[in-house]
């Protein structure tokens, strides 16, 4: 896509978003029926005709999902009173909008993965494919525009990517984590090793001390999955030094200071959409890296959560939820008794000595049914509004002179946060 393609790309999905909010912008655990039925009454029907099993298969593949919804999704709107149907029911295709992967397919002989073997002797499989593909975007010979440049490697962690690129590209590292214990770690590694990387242990969100700069014009900032605010603030200290180069891959975009997300760039300032930390979770929820058991366990937590929840509206006599605070996961080893006496105690609520908990499980189980429907109809927009928001950060970039490609970095299989950000400095 070209400057405007991004800027056009962003401008549509916005409309498509505002237009179908209703069906992603709720809190599916604080429903007691299918908000949005009589607005979309096919799209009901269809989602209440799948058994359990057939929604979960769905909810894990993108494409099947918006296969399956979209027809019955496409006859409500048409049947709507909605003038802008036609133009709406074309922007659907949104809904799956795929970015280009890398054009960088080399692979690393047997001789440099052996040599590599140190590095990976400590980190998880796919966050050691992560690196190594988030690696290969970065290296300069693929950069025609660019000589080497120093590189600073943003919430670093032990600087695994860091130490990779300082051994692959034999460029200057530093390294910014906050956590000493961390930097020390990561420290001695690349001092055993004798590469050049050396660490930084400093507070990413700390107001900068104007006699130590860490962003220059004449760098190179990366992040591997830095969460929220934590790559934002890269984007805007990056921005502001005039730094060369910027790669990204953007993580968890819920964590943030704010209550509501703060737009980047002028588009998305304009927009009428307005993200709670809750619709910045939507993007993340996707199954496809979750063991079977990590999945029946919050399947588990979910139902008892709901079975709860129907016991506090009956004991307080307020139709409304009441959030409880996160469990650990050795609770699900008890029983939903145990469960539901523990939540009471933390909301300060008496439980009286006959209360049919079976009954009150069951109840969660049936609302739990509900609540998947719900989720999985939000899930059509998942990949919607991530790239909402990789597109604010692209046009944001654009808007500081920057050339910018939106990529991916690897398969969805090694993480479904595999959007890449990569911004060059044209204009200054």
């Amino acid at each position: 896509m070209s400057a405007l393609d991004y800027q056009q790309t962003f401008k549509s999905l916005d409309s498509l978003l505002e237009a179908l909010k209703p069906l992603w912008q709720l809190v599916a655990f604080e429903c007691d029926h299918l908000p949005w039925q009589q607005t979309f009454p096919c799209l009901a029907q269809t989602v209440w005709q799948l058994d359990d099993a057939e929604l979960d298969n769905l909810d894990a593949d993108q494409h099947k999902l918006v296969q399956a919804l979209l027809p019955s999704l496409i006859s409500d709107i048409k049947q709507s009173d909605n003038p802008n149907a036609d133009e709406l029911i074309e922007r659907l295709s949104l809904l799956v909008i795929t970015l280009p992967t890398s054009s960088i397919t080399a692979e690393a002989t047997d001789q440099e993965q052996a040599g590599l073997a140190h590095f990976s002797a400590h980190i998880k499989g796919r966050k050691w494919q992560q690196i190594t593909a988030f690696a290969e975007q970065i290296n300069p010979q693929y950069q025609t525009t660019l000589t080497p440049l120093p590189i600073l490697e943003w919430c670093a962690g032990k600087g695994h990517l860091g130490r990779l690129v300082a051994k692959q590209q034999q460029v200057s590292v530093t390294s910014l984590e906050w956590q000493a214990s961390l930097c020390e770690q990561g420290q001695a590694f690349a001092t055993q090793w004798q590469l050049p990387q050396r660490f930084m242990c400093a507070d990413a969100f700390a107001p900068l001390n104007p006699n130590e700069s860490i962003f220059y014009p004449q760098q190179h900032a990366i992040a591997l999955h830095a969460c929220g605010d934590l790559h934002v603030r890269l984007l805007n200290l990056a921005t502001k030094a005039n730094t060369q180069a910027i790669s990204i891959s953007p993580c968890c975009y819920h964590l943030i200071q704010d209550s509501h997300y703060q737009p980047l760039s002028a588009q998305a300032k304009a927009s009428q959409i307005k993200l709670s930390r809750h619709d910045l979770q939507l993007p993340l929820q996707q199954s496809v890296i979750a063991s079977p058991k990590q999945q029946a366990l919050r399947l588990q937590e979910v139902a008892w959560r709901l079975g709860f929840d129907c016991l506090q509206r009956q004991i307080r006599g307020i139709d409304a939820y009441l959030p409880v605070p996160t469990i650990k996961q050795s609770q699900l080893n008890g029983s939903f008794a145990d469960f539901c006496v523990w939540a009471a105690n933390y909301k300060q609520l008496v439980l009286s000595k006959d209360i049919d908990f079976d009954a009150f499980l069951q109840r969660g189980i049936t609302r739990q049914r509900l609540t998947k429907r719900i989720d999985l109809v939000a899930h059509l927009f998942r990949r919607a509004l991530e790239m909402w928001l990789l597109l604010d950060r692209v046009c944001f970039l654009q808007q500081h002179g920057y050339e910018v490609s939106l990529s991916e970095f690897c398969p969805n299989s090694v993480t479904p946060r595999n959007a890449f950000i990569q911004a060059i400095k044209t204009e200054t």
